[in-house]
């Protein structure tokens, strides 16, 4: 049973990733941004949202462990952006470099891609100093400041995005039984709905059977709240990526996944900041350490714009390593 839901949790995540992409591209052209904030801003908050209520769950419930599990969510998500969602992303660039007009070569907003990067390095530094020690006073007042700065990112995201349909033509919307004129809004409304409503009901569905093996594996809460949780709930990041990869639209697919790491490295940590005492233990901390390794790994890759194979295999070093250490140290 646990094998079904398993791979029904993957169906409803690729369907729902599918409807998302379609909807979330028309509703960037109907607020008139372009491609790059359409997935920096649009895409990557949505599909942020199944891992960001894995902290806010833990917290109310109040259970024992409960801060260390938000804790591990909130540091795992932005450490399986930075290695495990930027090795698909580069696996499926070279993979489909046949069937790309670009081949290896990625198309994006070289002034967006470093400021996506150069953001998420500041702030997911600033989050992990926080994580070592420093006062209670600090703390708060570094999550204020986290706030301000992602609200700083958005304002800059949607100035600096550039014009609609950077890209291909939009294909139809799914939902629209009318493909001969443009959808309505509520329609793609709709969509973006159902869309987001199947990513986050795979998701909850596939870390639920995640748990149950864990458990019967004997694996720890901290292992699971850094590895396992965040890996189910990144899915919609990669998912959505390697759609648009596969379709030649890079600043889409690199966008997605730059921007969830710039609003998990501060609307998710500033709930940490202000709600749990946010001291990182060697687990959390090397983690933190490793995902901004992968981040100095992806703005050398993306800044060159070529995907070549030692960037994917440092990523899945990265990756590897911390899953051994959890392992051998666990």
């Amino acid at each position: 049973m646990t094998v079904l839901l398993l791979a029904l949790s993957f169906a409803l995540l690729l369907g729902g990733a599918v409807l998302f992409t379609n909807a979330v591209e028309w509703m960037g052209l109907r607020l008139n941004v372009g491609h790059s904030a359409t997935g920096s801003l649009l895409a990557a908050v949505g599909t942020a949202l199944p891992e960001s209520t894995i902290p806010i769950v833990a917290l109310l419930g109040g259970a024992e462990g409960s801060e260390d599990v938000a804790i591990g969510a909130i540091i795992g998500a932005p450490f399986m952006l930075a290695t495990v969602a930027m090795l698909l992303v580069a696996l499926s660039t070279l993979g489909f470099r046949r069937r790309r007009a670009s081949g290896r070569r990625l198309r994006t907003h070289a002034g967006l891609v470093r400021r996506d990067l150069g953001s998420f390095l500041g702030l997911f530094g600033v989050a992990l100093l926080l994580g070592l020690g420093a006062p209670r006073w600090l703390q708060v007042a570094g999550a204020v400041f986290l706030l301000i700065a992602y609200g700083v990112y958005a304002w800059r995201t949607v100035v600096g995005g550039g014009g609609p349909g950077e890209e291909e033509e939009l294909r139809p919307l799914t939902l629209d039984p009318s493909r001969d004129d443009p959808p309505t809004n509520w329609q793609i409304a709709l969509q973006v709905v159902v869309g987001l409503g199947l990513i986050v009901g795979g998701s909850e569905l596939f870390v639920e059977e995640i748990v149950v093996i864990a458990e019967s594996l004997g694996i720890g809460a901290l292992a699971l709240a850094l590895v396992i949780a965040p890996l189910a709930t990144e899915l919609p990041e990669k998912a959505n990526s390697i759609l648009w990869i596969r379709q030649g639209k890079d600043s889409l697919a690199v966008g997605n996944i730059t921007g969830a790491m710039v609003f998990q490295s501060t609307i998710p940590v500033s709930v940490g900041l202000f709600f749990t005492d946010w001291r990182l233990n060697g687990f959390a901390a090397v983690a933190a350490a490793l995902a901004l390794a992968g981040g100095a790994i992806a703005l050398w890759t993306l800044r060159r714009g070529e995907v070549r194979a030692p960037a994917a295999l440092a990523w899945a070093a990265l990756f590897s390593a911390f899953v051994i250490f959890v392992v051998v140290a666990g």
